[in-house]
C-alpha cells in the first residue's frame, strides 16, 4: 500500500524553503549595501628631469646692416658658452631678433641715441637640469663678452609619469584600505572585498617657489569595500 504525503503537508515545507530563500536572499541584498566609501592620498617628490630654459638680450645701433652683424655674432659667443658649459648646441634655439625703428617711434624719436633698437631670444630645451641651474649663476660671465641678458627664467617639467604611478596608485589604495579598515573596527565589522574604485587626477606642482626644479606629484583615489558582519 503506498504511503500519500499530504498535499497539505507539501505546500507546508514549500512554504518554509521558500522562505528561508528569501530570508537568505534579503541578507545577502543587505550585505551588498553595506559599504564603507574612502579616499587614500599618495604624494611623492621628484626632481625635474627637463628645462626649457629662456634667454633674450638688447642690442642698439645706427646701422641695420651693422646690427646684425652685432647680433650674429653674439648669437655665436652664447652658443659657445653654452656648448663650453655642458649644453649640446641641438638643443639651443635661436629666434629671429625683434628690431625696432626708434625714429618710427614718436615717444623714442627724441629720446634715443640710437635709432635701431634689438631683442633677440633664444631658447635651450634640455634633461640637463642640473647644468643649466649651474649656468644661470654664471651668466654674469656674459658681461666681460660685452653681453648683457635681459632675461634668465627656466621652467621644469617631470616626464617621468608613467613610470611612477603603478607604484603611486599602490600606494593612495593602501592609505584607502588603511582608512577602511579602522572605520570597520570602529563599527564591529569586517572589511570585505572593493566593491568599486576610481582614480584620481594626477597632479604635478612645484614643491615651492624657491625650488621649482623639484616637483610634487599627488593623486587621489576613490575605493569603496564591503562591509560583513
Amino acid at each position: 500500500m503506498k504511503t500519500r504525503i499530504p498535499e497539505a503537508l507539501i505546500i507546508a515545507i514549500a512554504i518554509i524553503a521558500f522562505g528561508a530563500f528569501v530570508y537568505c536572499g534579503i541578507n545577502k541584498a543587505s550585505d551588498r549595501g553595506r559599504v564603507v566609501h574612502v579616499r587614500g592620498l599618495a604624494e611623492m617628490e621628484v626632481p625635474a628631469d627637463k628645462v626649457f630654459w629662456n634667454i633674450s638680450y638688447g642690442l642698439l645701433g645706427n646701422d641695420m646692416k651693422e646690427l646684425f652683424k652685432d647680433i650674429a655674432t653674439n648669437n655665436n659667443i652664447i652658443k659657445q658658452f653654452l656648448v663650453d658649459n655642458g649644453i649640446a648646441a641641438e638643443d639651443i634655439t635661436f629666434n629671429l631678433p625683434s628690431i625696432n625703428d626708434n625714429e618710427a617711434n614718436p615717444f623714442m624719436k627724441n629720446n634715443s641715441r640710437f635709432r635701431y633698437s634689438s631683442n633677440t631670444n633664444l631658447t635651450i630645451a634640455t634633461n640637463k637640469v642640473e647644468a643649466v641651474r649651474d649656468l644661470q649663476q654664471k651668466m654674469v660671465n656674459l658681461i666681460d663678452m660685452g653681453i648683457v641678458i635681459n632675461n634668465n627664467y627656466a621652467s621644469y617639467e617631470f616626464t617621468g609619469l608613467n613610470d611612477i604611478k603603478p607604484q603611486m596608485i599602490e600606494s593612495a589604495t593602501k592609505n584607502a584600505r588603511a582608512a577602511a579598515e579602522k572605520f570597520a573596527k570602529d563599527s564591529e565589522s569586517k572589511l570585505g572585498k572593493i566593491r568599486n574604485a576610481s582614480q584620481g587626477v594626477f597632479s604635478i606642482d612645484n614643491r615651492d617657489e624657491n625650488t621649482p626644479y623639484i616637483k610634487k606629484i599627488r593623486v587621489v583615489t576613490t575605493v569603496d569595500f564591503a562591509l560583513e558582519d
